[in-house]
């Protein structure tokens, strides 16, 4: 089977979504009529992608379900995390586990924003490629849950760790295994792992590119904040 250009984050427990998380995962809330999920399947699809992977670990088995082993013209990969080690494994940890079937470079992206408008594209994997870069982060402007933002911008298209002004992380972006080469080839012991500190790693060592993101964009953490984006 051929390797997927892309990978969905699926896998969390949605607490601050409760009780709408207690009986449906995070990914499979709606937004206009379609799962959260299904906007970024459409997106790869539209893109011209045809392979995705998808972790899951919290009532993961409603998400393959749901989509099967095909979607939107794509073909599903499923990392089991729940079903393998009994819960998710965080960022990087699930990364690394499903890398084995990953292509590199490859897309990031939480299952859990919402961006109608982004694009993902072939072009955009192609230039970060031949960057020689780790990664390349989309970042977007401050929402009012994350006023101080997540990370700096540099004139040249830099990430910094520190900077008068930062910007949130999207949870979108490109990334490639040499960033995860410190973790065990496919974490076969299920280790729980957080992105940050290596996300950080990497950019006190300029290894990290990024831009500016400022189309439509959501992290639907709340009932709130969901039921405003079906409202407007």
């Amino acid at each position: 089977m051929m390797k997927a250009q892309a990978m969905i984050l699926a896998a969390g427990r949605g607490e601050r979504m409760r009780p709408l998380t207690d009986s449906c995962p995070k990914p499979l809330l709606q937004v206009k009529g379609k799962p959260l999920l299904g906007w970024h399947l459409e997106a790869f699809a539209q893109g011209g992608f045809s392979e995705v992977v998808i972790n899951t670990a919290w009532l993961g088995e409603q998400i393959e379900q749901h989509y099967g082993e095909a979607a939107e013209g794509l073909r599903i990969q499923y990392s089991h995390e729940g079903r393998d080690f009994g819960g998710a494994l965080e960022t990087a940890g699930g990364i690394a586990r499903a890398l084995p079937v990953l292509d590199d470079p490859f897309w990031l992206v939480a299952g859990d924003v919402y961006m109608p408008g982004f694009r993902f594209e072939h072009v955009k994997l192609a230039r970060f490629a031949s960057s020689g870069k780790l990664a390349h982060l989309f970042l977007v402007p401050n929402p009012e849950h994350n006023p101080k933002g997540d990370f700096g911008l540099s004139a040249d298209g830099l990430a910094l760790n520190e900077a008068p002004q930062r910007h949130t992380y999207s949870t979108t972006g490109l990334f490639r295994h040499e960033l995860f080469a410190g973790l065990p080839a496919g974490n076969p012991q299920g280790l729980k792992v957080a992105l940050a500190p290596l996300l950080r790693q990497a950019i006190g060592q300029e290894l990290v590119s990024a831009e500016l993101y400022t189309g439509p964009w959501t992290d639907v953490g709340t009932p709130q904040r969901l039921d405003f984006l079906n409202r407007h």
